[in-house]
């Protein structure tokens, strides 16, 4: 009887632990795939994912394009991009989805396991689910690449899906590296043939973009195809000019003239170097040949100017900070003064040879992004007498605290005169600028950033009214400014034109008679003349006043007419190049599409 009975218990534990493999190995249903290599089963057959029922296949790593998940890590063994772990992911999902989804699974237990996961292989319809993923070339094994040919040829097909990201919330569908996409809450990864259909496109990262191509192409078709030389050369004087009608994107290399001529004139400088700065970028070639000239033991010495605002140009302290000898306009216990700009944008090599101008030592300066006019001279005598304004700036002197200098500021170098004039000491405006109107008699031409000198525009209204020919380029933002009089000189009947170029007409400038060029870092505002730190170079030489009149008429000429009568908005559709340029044109904290100029 006892035997009987004990072979009864046998039979009955028999049988449950047959049932038990049954259930734990032969009717295991999938039902949620988190990725390829992690999945939830029904163990206690309530239809949901509980604790425990997390299954993970050992030493197998995939991607998965799932956007909150972490994989920097596989991403770096891969050498792939953010974005190309989605795409490879969405592959690897897919795979996962096709062969487990609502399958029966036999379960193998490894013996490590964790509260997270139950680590075991995975067997459906006969096969082992690892073996299946290898062949796949889609995952990381041993902490490489299993199959790295097929997983490139993976990686190929996917990116040719142009995969999206749906928000299923709002119903609009985002590239992958878009942020509004990335940010999503309810999503789902599709490709965009399949959200075409009946989603609408994001307006950042897929329409913006589509109107940037199209306002290219339009553009183009905009732009004369003409091109003014920028180089006007004699013994001892080079005078430069940017044609900025075709550099309408900033660019960071050296391949301008501008930015090749201050880096040669630093590659020269044997002894000492002393620059006022306004603005300033870290132009790779340029801090190239400063750290050259470091090497060789050439004395550098830098002035700046110490924002006291918004600073568009935050790599100018980063720059100073690498030097010895620099010193800003900060003025101790005067929050008036350290206002005040040290706008200057000179060089001094050597004592010998002046570097001066408009140009501003920027990106949009040095690519010939803006228009800008820049002077290099061989003089001892002009490049001294810059040193003694330099003197006194580096000493803690600047703006109203700076004193005339006692010496002479006229020169002659070769067949031309040139007069030197300091803001605010040397009241530039009316000792010098005023004075020239007066007295002009066929022409004077202005390629000017801005005119705010009440006395200089009656002077130029005074000037058109006795029959001279007066004419004015503007830059597109200036009419946007402050006491702008360019109002009141279209008034008067004087021609003004408002430019339509993405870059700046940053020239401080002026042609009289085939005779004067005016140019340097002052503009023409009473800040200019009586507040700031600036530099005004009087230039009398009949060629380089012809080479320089050619230019404005050259740019009058690819201006078009309309603009005598409206002003341009500075980030627009009518503003070449602007709603592309990466430049926030008009200072109102929003660049290209994202301004309302450029539109949707």
């Amino acid at each position: 009887m006892k035997k009987a009975l004990r072979i009864v218990f046998l039979i009955i534990f028999f049988i449950i632990f047959c049932l038990f493999e049954i259930y734990e190995n032969s009717g295991t249903k999938v039902i949620e795939i988190y990725n390829a290599t992690e999945i939830a089963v029904d163990f206690n057959g309530n239809g949901k994912a509980d604790d425990g029922e997390r299954i993970c296949i050992p030493d197998i790593k995939t991607f998965t394009s799932n956007l909150s998940a972490n994989q920097t890590d596989i991403s770096k063994i891969a050498g792939i991009s953010k974005t190309d772990a989605i795409n490879i992911g969405y592959l690897s999902d897919e795979l996962a989805k096709q062969i487990l989804s609502g399958k029966n699974i036999k379960l193998e237990y490894k013996e490590t396991q964790t509260p997270e996961c139950r680590f075991a292989d995975i067997y459906v319809d006969g096969q082992n689910y690892s073996d299946i993923l290898l062949d796949s070339g889609l995952v990381i094994y041993q902490d490489k690449i299993h199959n790295q040919d097929l997983f490139k040829e993976n990686l190929d097909y996917a990116r040719k899906l142009n995969l999206v990201i749906l928000n299923r919330k709002s119903g609009k569908y985002h590239k992958l590296d878009c942020k509004f996409g990335l940010n999503s809450s309810d999503y789902t990864i599709l490709p965009v043939k399949d959200a075409e259909v009946q989603f609408a496109k994001c307006k950042y990262c897929l329409v913006r973009p589509e109107l940037k191509e199209k306002l290219k192409k339009q553009d183009k078709l905009k732009i004369e195809k003409t091109s003014y030389p920028e180089a006007f050369k004699t013994e001892k004087i080079l005078f430069l000019v940017s044609d900025y009608t075709n550099h309408l994107e900033p660019k960071d290399d050296c391949s301008h003239i501008f930015c090749k001529t201050i880096v040669d004139l630093v590659d020269n400088t044997k002894e000492t170097l002393d620059m006022a700065i306004y603005d300033w970028d870290n132009n790779p070639e340029i801090i190239r040949a400063i750290n050259d000239a470091k090497s060789r033991g050439v004395k550098i010495r830098v002035i700046y100017d110490k924002r006291t605002g918004d600073n568009y140009y935050p790599e100018t302290d980063k720059f100073v900070q690498t030097l010895e000898n620099t010193k800003s306009d900060e003025i101790d216990n005067s929050k008036t003064l350290t206002s005040m700009l040290m706008h200057n944008k000179f060089i001094i090599s050597d004592n010998k040879r002046l570097l001066t101008g408009s140009m501003n030592f920027s990106k949009t300066g040095l690519s010939g992004f803006n228009a800008n006019n820049i002077i290099l001279i061989d003089s001892p005598e002009i490049a001294n007498y810059y040193t003694e304004e330099f003197e006194q700036m580096f000493s803690g002197k600047f703006h109203t605290l700076k004193e005339k200098s006692g010496a002479g500021n006229l020169f002659n170098i070769e067949n031309t005169k040139i007069a030197v004039y300091f803001s605010p000491q040397d009241k530039t405006v009316e000792s010098a600028l005023v004075p020239l109107i007066e007295k002009a008699e066929k022409y004077i031409y202005l390629p000017v950033f801005v005119i705010t000198h009440k006395k200089m525009t009656e002077a130029l209204i005074n000037a058109k009214n006795r029959g001279v020919d007066v004419k004015i380029i503007l830059d597109a933002t200036s009419t946007r400014a402050q006491n702008s009089t360019h109002t009141y000189l279209r008034e008067a009947g004087i021609p003004l034109k408002t430019e339509n170029y993405a870059g700046k007409v940053h020239n401080k400038s002026m042609i009289v008679d085939d005779k004067y060029v005016i140019t340097g870092s002052m503009n023409f505002s009473n800040s200019g003349e009586n507040k700031n730190d600036e530099n005004c170079i009087v230039i009398e030489n009949s060629e380089i006043a012809k080479f320089y009149r050619a230019y404005f008429e050259y740019l009058w000429k690819k201006i078009p007419d309309i603009y005598l009568k409206y002003s341009v908005r500075p980030e627009s559709k009518y503003s070449i190049g602007s709603c592309y340029d990466g430049i926030d044109n008009d200072y109102d904290g929003k660049v290209d599409f994202n301004d309302d100029g450029c539109g949707i």
